[in-house]
């Protein structure tokens, strides 16, 4: 092979790999927001024990007939602990059924965790091997989804709920399921 051809070989390298990284940006694709593969789909069937004692726990089922938020939550996560007064919030606002998945964590140490930050949840039910959360889609604690009546997952949010989600995304969504 000519030497000039060999020299050529880096550039052409990166060239095609700022085209990848930058066609995304180019699209107006947003990279911090992680899609969903679940936006539009039927909540995954699971069956769940609740971690609360004498709590209830929570399946698929559960799920049908009316507007739910389900958050996925654990003791040990810090980004919870900081939306779980935003979860109150909602839990006051709304007559949608918000529901905890307890993810990856035990028992009496979710259970204390609720005790001390609250509890606004209609039912917190545990996936202590995170596979309702691998069903789910979910990357990591906390993210939270709204479910229609039908049981279709409507929203997928990745982080820690904030006022300002709750008011322009969380709420105007339940009200226009509702409608």
């Amino acid at each position: 092979m000519k030497p000039q051809l060999m020299a050529m070989i880096p550039l052409v390298l990166f060239v095609a790999l700022l085209a990848m990284v930058a066609a995304p940006l180019l699209r107006g694709t947003d990279p911090a927001k992680l899609e969903s593969a679940m936006i539009g789909r039927a909540v995954p069937a699971f069956t769940a024990a609740g971690v609360l004692p004498n709590g209830a726990g929570l399946s698929r089922d559960d799920l049908l007939g009316h507007v739910s938020v389900v958050n996925f939550f654990a003791s040990w996560c810090v980004p919870c602990q900081a939306e779980q007064p935003v979860l109150a919030r909602l839990a006051a606002k709304t007559d949608a059924a918000v529901y905890g998945i307890n993810y990856k964590d035990r028992p009496d140490a979710a259970a204390a965790w609720l005790e001390k930050h609250g509890n606004p949840f209609r039912a917190v039910a545990g996936d202590r091997d995170g596979r309702i959360a691998i069903e789910w889609g979910v990357y990591g604690v906390p993210e939270t989804f709204v479910v229609d009546q039908q049981g279709i997952i409507r929203l997928r949010h990745v982080g820690p709920l904030t006022d300002a989600d709750l008011e322009n995304t969380i709420l105007p969504l339940l009200e226009g399921i509702r409608k």
